[in-house]
């Protein structure tokens, strides 16, 4: 099977763009080829799909989640094919809505409004408060100076089994004395468990978390990640939050023909 293939690098999240049909019931078995492949070092894999809802193009993850640094990357690829156009409207998996993607070609940028939580909750896990926040098919669990690890990953893994339809769910260890931040995220339908280089949507639930005392106005940080910087903007109005967006840099390189 010949593949055409985009390797994307949205703020340093790898993302492998399959541009030929796949038929659904083959997609984890690709994604995972594709990921073992060495020259691509891929932390994930989407698949362009055709539109279903207005959209300038279709992409669906790996596992059907949502994933708001392939969807900057995908944008960006519909700003490119469209002759550069400065915005792409994009169909994601998981995501209800249309995402719309601001693109600036020249500067090497996409910007991306994300999906508005559906809650905030402050719960705890080892007697360390987090705040979790559901996205929808994605959750992330947001804990603040606790060290990275895949031992707190599974003691705090109970809390998004009690949450219906995930596709896909993480723990954002925020480290506020050094300004980092680091994701984990897993991905069952695959069976993944990334460290990922960065996280757009644990960046938006880090600043959302981070905002939470705000009850009117935006709330803007930029959070350093393992190999890239991305930005989160949140606005809130009378505490309800009205809109997110994400915002970084995302290299794409032209199309591969990959033989599996």
């Amino acid at each position: 099977m010949k593949l055409n293939v985009a390797r994307a690098d949205p703020a340093g999240n790898i993302t492998l763009l399959v541009l030929s049909p796949v038929e659904k019931p083959a997609r984890a078995e690709t994604a995972a080829r594709l990921m073992g492949m060495p020259q691509f070092q891929a932390e994930q894999v989407g698949f362009r799909c055709p539109p279903q809802a207005g959209g300038d193009g279709r992409l669906e993850m790996m596992g059907g989640e949502f994933c708001g640094n392939a969807t900057r990357a995908f944008g960006m690829l519909l700003a490119r094919e469209r002759g550069g156009l400065p915005q792409a409207l994009v169909e994601a998996s998981g995501c209800p809505g249309l995402v719309t993607v601001d693109v600036d070609l020249e500067a090497g940028t996409a910007r991306a409004e994300m999906p508005l939580p559906l809650w905030e909750r402050r719960v705890q896990v080892l007697g360390m408060p987090g705040t979790l926040v559901h996205l929808g098919g994605i959750s992330h669990l947001v804990v603040e100076d606790v060290p990275p690890s895949l031992e707190f990953f599974q003691k705090a893994e109970p809390l998004f089994q009690e949450i219906f339809g995930l596709d896909a769910y993480g723990v954002i260890f925020l480290d506020t004395e050094g300004g980092s931040m680091t994701p984990l995220v897993k991905v069952p339908a695959t069976g993944t468990l990334v460290w990922e280089g960065s996280c757009a949507s644990g960046t938006l639930a880090a600043a959302l978390a981070q905002s939470g005392s705000l009850s009117e106005g935006e709330f803007a940080q930029d959070y350093r990640q393992p190999a890239g910087v991305m930005r989160a903007t949140v606005a809130r109005r009378g505490g309800r939050v009205a809109a997110g967006y994400i915002d970084g840099p995302v290299t794409l390189d032209d199309p591969v023909e990959v033989e599996l």
